[in-house]
């Protein structure tokens, strides 16, 4: 299933239509009621995949020393903290989220790792940076969780610098074999594990319905092309499951 495009003043959550106002409300909601267990439970979600997704992704940024990198939607910090190992003390790596409960367990993580970064809650559909702010901006499982993604791309592209990156990491559309075993796994293990672990099992239920509203992996690169970026490529991570996304400004 691929996203259709609701009534105007509406959009999805999940395979419900709601209002623009009241989406925003309802994912504040759902990532209060997960921050605390959200490490946890991607380690079960994906049997420790993500790991794995997110190392490809800092080697396809090729951050280096002195350069400035924005990671949107940081949650708990995985990537800044990887971001800014490779950025060095001459760099700059700004962990953002739109999320209050996010960002404070990404800084509490971060202060257990002795890693110090500037955190910034803020829109991604409006980003409080100048143009030509970043070498590398990045978005980790939150691009689909956003009102407006075509804004948040033209806003990503906007606070880059001319030849630098923006990387798109996300769940996507899996391989069409595996399709029926993964809608399953999706459906009934995640809302259960949700239930057991964070209790929440309408949040991860959300999550999986999320996932099969986002555009798939050509859409969403007709999307980056869209919002000015180029050269776009995109990698299948585990079968579909997961895609890199990677666009340039020139």
């Amino acid at each position: 299933m691929s996203e259709e495009k609701p009534a105007a003043g509406a959009t999805h959550f999940g395979f419900e239509t709601v209002d623009e106002l009241e989406k925003a409300r309802k994912v504040a909601g759902v990532f209060d009621s997960v921050a605390t267990k959200y490490d946890l439970m991607n380690d079960l979600m994906s049997a420790g995949l993500h790991r794995w997704w997110k190392a490809f992704t800092v080697r396809q940024a090729d951050v280096r020393p002195g350069m400035r990198v924005l990671d949107i939607a940081g949650g708990t910090g995985d990537l800044a903290r990887a971001f800014a190992e490779r950025a060095g003390d001459a760099g700059l790596v700004v962990l953002s989220d739109i999320n209050e409960s996010m960002l404070r367990a990404g800084r509490d993580k971060l202060l257990d790792k002795g890693v110090m970064l500037p955190l910034v809650q803020c829109d991604a559909e409006r980003l409080p940076f100048a143009d030509d702010s970043f070498d590398v901006v990045s978005v980790a499982f939150g691009l689909r969780n956003m009102t407006h993604k075509e804004v948040a791309l033209a806003e990503m592209r906007r606070v880059i610098r001319p030849g630098g990156k923006v990387l798109v990491l996300e769940f996507s559309r899996v391989w069409a074999p595996l399709a029926p075993l993964y809608d399953a796994y999706s459906f009934s293990v995640l809302p259960w594990l949700g239930s057991k672990v964070a209790g929440d099992s309408d949040s991860y239920r959300y999550l999986a319905e999320s996932i099969r509203m986002h555009p798939p992996q050509d859409e969403l690169a007709r999307m980056m092309e869209q919002a000015g970026l180029e050269q776009v490529q995109w990698f299948n991570l585990t079968a579909g499951v997961c895609a890199l996304h990677v666009g340039r400004k020139f």
